[in-house]
């Protein structure tokens, strides 16, 4: 009886090992490769809908989902009607991408973690959504707290796939570091606060009402004040790291990127405003570093700060173990 039940233990066992071998050989590297071209769209995505913002051309498509009621309005095609059809003609993109990935979860549930087709679930809702305050922004005319909406929901997709990606690579997690992820978590959130404001400054128009007409400089103000904690936080972050050693060899790519991004940000907004806000190049470079900043943050905190490229032992030292 008890050598039965070792050997159904080991049968479960090897069965378990199996199905997790199938999965990190076949099924991993196709979810981490779309998972890839879905954050790569979605920073795109973000940066186009900037450009939109900046140009003026929310609403240069007059309905919705349609652009002049066809799918390709080459009869009004300027500038404006082109970077507002091709903002929603590559959220259309994202969004079917986040839909195949969850219609592959479902099918091949069977050989995949338990977690995997449930947040993919979430993030078609996300879509969903965002696709509904897309349509809002052009029914309430370009109305600033669904503007702001938009963004952020753009921002919450970005975050929760490059999660998902960086919990297919780390397969252990070092738990000891806890405080890092903690630390990471600061500039992340101040981050995603002063986008908010910086939406609330363009399509309410303040900044522009601040410089030329010297009103409502308080947001203004507000997105300039968040700069100090943010670089605080992210130089905190920096000289820590260095203290480790170990903590900043293993990351100082990620780590690299971020102060550069932090520099040249800071750069873009002074020459944002010195400019009046006339260079778009300025503040569409600007929002890119934004969405960068986020990404990596998000990054840094969900990856393994400590990750070894191969983690798990090899297939044939599973069998031996079982064998023995």
């Amino acid at each position: 009886m008890i050598i039965e039940f070792k050997l159904l233990c080991k049968n479960k066992t090897f069965e378990k090992l199996f199905k997790n071998e199938i999965y990190q050989s076949r099924y991993k590297s196709v979810f981490l490769k779309l998972g890839n071209h879905s954050v790569l769209a979605l920073i795109a995505l973000i940066v186009i809908g900037g450009a939109t913002r900046v140009m003026e051309a929310g609403l240069a498509c007059p309905d919705w989902p349609l652009c002049y009621g066809t799918f390709l309005p080459l009869n009004h095609m300027n500038l404006r009607v082109f970077l507002e059809w091709f903002h929603r003609l590559d959220a259309f993109l994202v969004g079917l991408l986040i839909l195949f990935k969850f219609i592959l979860s479902i099918i091949w549930r069977k050989d995949l973690p338990n977690w995997l087709p449930k947040i993919y679930s979430l993030l078609v809702f996300l879509v969903i959504f965002q696709g509904s305050i897309g349509a809002l922004t052009v029914i309430n005319l370009l109305n600033s707290y669904t503007v702001t909406a938009h963004l952020l929901t753009a921002f919450l997709l970005l975050i929760t796939t490059i999660t998902i990606n960086q919990n297919l690579i780390n397969d252990e997690v070092n738990k000891s570091l806890i405080w890092w992820k903690i630390l990471l978590f600061f500039p992340l959130i101040l981050t995603l606060v002063q986008s908010f404001i910086g939406v609330r400054l363009s399509s309410t128009w303040s900044t522009h009402l601040c410089i030329f007409f010297n009103k409502q400089c308080q947001i203004l103000d507000t997105h300039k004040l968040f700069a100090i904690p943010i670089s605080f936080s992210i130089l905190s972050i920096l000289a820590i790291s260095i203290y480790k050693q170990n903590l900043f060899l293993k990351n100082w790519k990620y780590l690299c990127s971020l102060m550069f991004l932090l520099i040249s940000q800071i750069v873009l907004g002074i020459l944002s405003l010195k400019t009046n806000l006339s260079e778009p190049v300025f503040v569409i470079g600007h929002q890119l570093n934004a969405s960068l900043l986020i990404a990596i943050l998000t990054s840094l905190i969900f990856r393994n700060p400590y990750l070894n490229k191969k983690i798990n032992p090899p297939f044939n030292s599973v069998i031996v173990g079982l064998k023995s």
